[in-house]
Parts: C-alpha cells; structure tokens; sequence
C-alpha cells in the first residue's frame, strides 16, 4: 500500500441527516486499534511521523489543512466533510487552519502510549530516515 493517500467517501444524505460511512477493509491495510477525534482545533497539532504507527484522518464537518511529506517534500491538503487520508508510517504530518466547527476523526494502527517512543518529532531527522 501506498505511504500516503487522500480519497474521498460517500456522503449519503436525507431529510433527516447526512451519513459518511467508511468500509475499513477499503482503504485500510490495517486493524484499528484506536479511534480519537479533533475538535476545537484553534492551533496547528505538533508536527510528527511515526516508526510503527499507520493512520486514517477523516474530516466529518468543516475543513481542516493537513501537511505531510511523504519524502517528496512539504505540501498542504485540504480536507472537507467527506475526504480522508492515509498516513501510513514515516510520513511527516500535522494539520492546521480547522474551521471552527471542524471534526476531524483518526483511525490508528496502535493502542496509545504515552512514552511516544514511536514518534519522530525533528524534522531533519525525518527527512534523513526518508533518503
């Protein structure tokens, strides 16, 4: 599977509300271990990769700008209500500029450990580990 991807879900909508559904089986290569959500986002996340740990972000409502690298250098993708990502393991990524009712929701591959040990948070080191 590719290190990076965005795609984009169906919205299934009525007189009631509106349904985005992901088929996991789709678009991830792997079992969700965890599921957190981004609310109230008034400043970007930390900037990080991971050794080990794949994600799935998912924007529900509103909008939010994800940067990533993938090791073909920084870019920005907005994501609207409906649109998702792929970050697998060794892409450099953040987001910024959320919309005030912004929901972004993320699927992970592991379970949450608070040592960090699986992040690289310095940007040089990102990009030697990725030549």
């Amino acid at each position: 599977m590719r290190k990076f991807f965005k795609f984009n879900l169906p919205i299934h909508t009525d007189d009631r509300f509106s349904l985005i559904p992901l088929e996991v089986k789709d678009h991830l290569d792997f079992e969700v271990k965890r599921v957190y959500a981004l609310v109230d986002g008034k400043r970007p996340t930390g900037c990080h990769c991971h050794h080990t740990e794949k994600e799935c972000f998912i924007c529900f409502q509103g909008e939010v700008t994800a940067v990533v690298d993938d090791g073909s250098g920084l870019k920005d993708v907005r994501l609207k209500a409906g649109e998702a990502i792929y970050v697998g393991n060794y892409v450099w990524h953040h987001f910024k500029d959320f919309t005030p009712e912004a929901v972004l929701v993320a699927l992970s591959s592991t379970n949450y450990d608070p040592t960090r040990n699986d992040y690289i948070s310095d940007y040089e080191v990102f990009k030697k580990l990725n030549k």
